[in-house]
């Protein structure tokens, strides 16, 4: 998924179980964040961050949707837990994870399993990627969206954009290669 391309659409529940389409929001600016898992610390963290941020987001008239595999209870419970303003989708079989290209083979402890790699689109009024960042730490990754969307440089941080994210993916592939060629 490269700026400039079309948006996949998709049809995905809500944390309240109601069905929400891409297409509810034609016409909009929005910000589409992957996380991996509601209520673990890292993601619990950049949950709170866009939430802490939505002022920001909603002056530049900008939707913020969160997206992960987890099922609608449980985003239901994270988001009032967390008092989040704005919708989580669950993707319980990573189809739309899929479809944007954040549903990798990860190791973690020595095994292997499938799972998101932390990621952000900006999804025009038109339908189209406007810009991504992928493979970004959950701290300060949404301000570095809002100042984006603001045309300002990116806060100091440890997010990354597109450039840093394939500096990213080469070391999570050379680590499984290493990993590969010891088994």
């Amino acid at each position: 998924m490269r700026a400039g391309a079309r948006a996949p659409a998709f049809v995905l529940q809500d944390e309240t179980g109601a069905w929400v389409s891409l297409a509810d929001y034609a016409g909009k600016r929005i910000v589409l964040f992957f996380f991996q898992k509601a209520s673990t610390p890292g993601c619990t963290v950049e949950a709170g961050e866009f939430r802490d941020a939505m002022p920001r987001f909603a002056g530049q008239d900008v939707a913020v949707i969160g997206i992960s595999p987890d099922t609608w209870r449980r985003h239901a419970k994270f988001r009032a837990a967390q008092g989040l303003p704005y919708p989580l989708l669950a993707d319980k079989d990573a189809i739309v994870c899929q479809a944007f290209g954040v549903w990798h083979r990860k190791l973690f402890w020595g095994r292997y399993y499938m799972g998101v790699i932390r990621s952000t689109f900006v999804i025009g009024a038109d339908g189209r990627v406007e810009h991504e960042w992928r493979d970004v730490h959950h701290e300060g990754h949404a301000a570095a969206v809002s100042a984006w969307l603001r045309g300002e440089p990116a806060p100091a941080g440890r997010s990354e954009s597109v450039e840093g994210s394939a500096k990213s993916a080469a070391k999570r592939s050379g680590a499984a290669s290493r990993a590969a060629r010891r088994e």
